[in-house]
This record gives C-alpha cells, structure tokens and sequence, in this order.
C-alpha cells in the first residue's frame, strides 16, 4: 500500500530522516517529491522505532523539510528486465542513458539478487578463454568463478578488463551465442567511461555487452546500487535466459569508499582504516551471487577489479576480497615500469579453480604440467635475479644465466602482449614449451618425459 508523508525531521548529506512512520520494510523503495517537484528515488536503510532513515539517490541540496513529499511504495528497489537489454547502456540505478528508451517487461527483479542454496551449486568446471596468456595458460578463469584483479593507481587495468571483455569467449556447441557480458563501471570518469564504450564498439561486440556506468560525479548512494544492478541482470540472463555471463565490475575500492562515506553519515562504529564492520559481509554478499545451479545451463562468472591504495595488498578491502574470492590476478608496478602490458605478476597471482578446468577434455593434456613448469621456473629466476644483484651477472654459473635468459624471455613473450593481441589457449601452450627449450632439459623436474618427447620437437 502506497503511503505518502510530508515532513521531514532532518536531511544530512543524501540522507533524510522521518518520524511517525508505520509498517515501512527495510530495503524499501521511496519516491521523493522536492519543493520544486523535482523527483528522487530512495531506499530505507534504517528503522527505529517509529524513526526512518532513507538514503537517497541524487542530490539533497536544498531539499526542504517543510514542503518535501515522500511516497513509501511498499517494495524493495527493482529493475525491468528481458533480453533488449543486450547492447544497451544504463546509469547505477538501472536506468538507460544511451537514448534507446526504456526497457519494458513484465518482469521486474529485486537488486538484492535471490540466495543460491548451497545444495543446489553446481562445481565449476569449463574455462573462458580471455585471450590472453598470463591468465590462459596460468591462472585459469573456470566459468561460475570469482577471479578478482588486483591492480594499483595508474596501472592498466582499465585497458586490461576492455581486453577481456573484447576477446573472451567459451567453447560450446553454441559458440558464443549464449554467452553474454555485463561490464559495470564505479565511479569512472568520463572520459574512461567513453574508452569503454567506444573500445567495444571498435571490436564490434556491443551487442552482446550490457553496461551499467556510475560516473564519478554522480550521487555516491548510486554506487551502492550499480553493482547489484549488474548482477541481477546477470542472474536474469543466466538462470532464465540460459547465458553464460562474465560479469567485470571496475572499480570494487569505489563501492568500499562509497560504503564507508554513507556508514560515517549514519554515524556507525568504524572498524579497520574507517570502514564499516560489515564490509567483509557486504563484499561477500556481491560475490557469492556468481555461480552455476545444477540443472541450469547459464552460469555467471565474476571479475571484480580493484585498486589497492598504495599498492598495499594487506588494505581492507583486498584483503578480505581474497578470503571471499578463489584467487587473484595480480598487477606489478614493477613490471609496468618496464613496459610490460598487461603487467601480470604470475607468482602471487593464482586460480583456486582452476585445476578442475584444465587438461584433457578441457583445454589440452599438457596444460596443467605446462602451467607448474613455468612456474617453478620464474619462481627459480627471482632468486637468481637477487644472487645477480649480489656478485654481479657475469659470475653466475651457466645454468643460473640460462634461468636469467628463460625469465627476460617470459616477460617479453609470454607475459607482454598488445592491446589488441588474441592468443588461443593452443597458442599460449605452444608459446609455454617454447621458452621452456631455454632451460636444461634436467631441469624440467615437473614434465613427464612423454610430455617433453611429444611436445619439445
């Protein structure tokens, strides 16, 4: 039941407080109607007793408390959606900016998402392909995984997650008709926002993207919504449309430092560096909404970029994004002041996952000993490369200058690739086992010897 009042008690910052309220929910949608008859929409985020507090999405700025009328609607925020949202654009709160007119469905869906039974999750198993080597070939994307990229200021990341959502593609009967991509941008600046979109248009995949874009200018309360917007679309094309979706969200330290804003407004404890107590429940109740359901064919995969202040991995709000997720990408500076893109460092970087995805019947036979292999060996070049800085490079012995030559090598083929550059998982194998003819033979400790005889030709 619809219900209207007309007096406000305060408003603080995008925050109104009302009294005398009754048989109001939490979570519930309000319309807010100013002095001006300018309209806004708002959620309650907390009751107490008969008091009601609304965050609302836009700007509070001279909002009178005496001439403000405010609409309880009596359910929680929700979206329309159907499959026309495929190559269209819309704001944080779900509504479309690219002129293409409204979407019109009899379907609407809370943004909250609907809870996954644990019983009926389905184990990852099949990989998406991104095109690129670093993370093909050693830190597999299993689809239904949440695979965070953790990036620093200045870093290519945005370039890095346009990329993936240009080249990444499944192997199914299908091809890549059922597979779709959601790409949410927080807090971006308008001119990334239009290097996102004209880099998919440039590649000619539009069609099969959905973009949600909360700009750095807009109202912070929006930013709080845009990812859930995002991941009800998801949820929507995968488990009633049958897509698999690999939903890329940029940049998760946006949300954090939104959250904590509207927590400082409301006056909670702070914990950790400022932020709310229930940050690591409120990451882990955007993550969690990827995977798969037995007995569904969809699947909704999840890369979550974020920034880490200062380059610091132990910050909040990585930190207990590595808890909740299975793995990491991580970016170097290092690496990027030598002019390798992407700047992956492949030695904290990891896929939990992706050991169940990989091999025969999945990608090829020699994946997974291909993949230890070079690892070990660029783990083994990191401590030559300290010795070298002690007794010099020239007094190094042959084999520890042949590690020296393998690791160069590995940055400058296998890691380094350009913008626009799409490798086959095939192709980054056979790049693998190319570097790998660079070290002794009695040094491939983690490659069977049939493997060595039918691949190192």
């Amino acid at each position: 039941m619809k219900r209207e009042y007309l007096k406000l008690d305060r408003v603080q910052g995008a925050l109104i407080e009302l009294s005398k309220i009754h048989r109001v929910g939490y979570g519930e949608i309000v319309e807010i109607e100013d002095q001006l008859g300018d309209r806004k929409v708002g959620r309650v985020i907390k009751i107490d007793g008969d008091k009601v507090v609304v965050q609302v999405f836009g700007a509070t700025m001279g909002m009178s408390i005496e001439n403000s009328k405010v609409s309880f609607k009596g359910k929680p925020f929700e979206i329309p959606l159907s499959r026309k949202i495929l190559g269209r654009t819309f704001n944080g709160i779900g509504r479309p900016i690219d002129g293409g007119g409204d979407i019109y469905s009899d379907k609407t869906y809370n943004v909250n998402g609907r809870p996954i039974n644990p019983v009926s999750r389905e184990y990852p198993r099949n990989y998406i392909q991104t095109g690129i080597s670093s993370i093909d070939g050693l830190t597999t994307l299993i689809r239904g995984q949440k695979l965070p990229i953790f990036s620093g200021a200045g870093l290519p990341h945005n370039e890095l997650a346009a990329q993936i959502v240009r080249q990444a593609k499944i192997q199914s009967k299908d091809g890549d008709n059922n597979f779709s991509i959601i790409f949410a941008a927080i807090g971006v600046k308008h001119d990334e926002a239009f290097f996102f979109e004209e880099a998919f248009k440039k590649a000619g995949v539009q069609e099969k993207v959905v973009m949600y874009i909360n700009y750095a200018d807009d109202p912070i309360m929006e930013r709080i919504i845009a990812p859930r917007c995002a991941l009800t679309a998801a949820e929507y094309l995968a488990y009633e449309e049958n897509q698999h979706v690999l939903v890329i969200m940029t940049d998760i330290t946006s949300y954090g430092e939104a959250l904590r804003e509207v927590s400082s407004l409301r006056e909670e404890v702070p914990s950790r560096r400022g932020y709310p107590g229930y940050l690591y429940s409120d990451l882990a109740a955007l993550y969690e909404r990827a995977g798969m359901i037995h007995e569904v064919e969809g699947s909704v995969t999840l890369i979550p970029i974020l920034t880490m202040p200062n380059d610091d991995i132990t910050h909040p709000i990585p930190d207990l994004t590595g808890y909740i997720t299975e793995g990491q990408v991580v970016l170097a500076r290092e690496l990027y002041q030598k002019g390798v893109y992407p700047p992956i460092n492949v030695l904290p970087s990891l896929s939990r996952l992706m050991k169940d995805g990989i091999g025969e019947g999945f990608t090829r036979e020699d994946h997974p000993e291909v993949s230890n292999q070079l690892f070990s060996a660029y783990s083994k070049v990191q401590e030559v490369r300290a010795l070298a800085q002690i007794v010099g490079e020239e007094d190094l012995s042959d084999k520890d200058k042949k590690y020296m030559r393998f690791g160069d090598a590995f940055e400058k083929r296998f890691v380094t690739q350009s913008f626009n550059e799409n490798r086959d998982m095939n192709d980054t194998l056979d790049l693998g086992w190319d570097l790998l003819k660079l070290l002794p033979r009695e040094e491939l400790d983690r490659l069977k010897p049939e493997m060595i005889e039918k691949y190192m030709k």
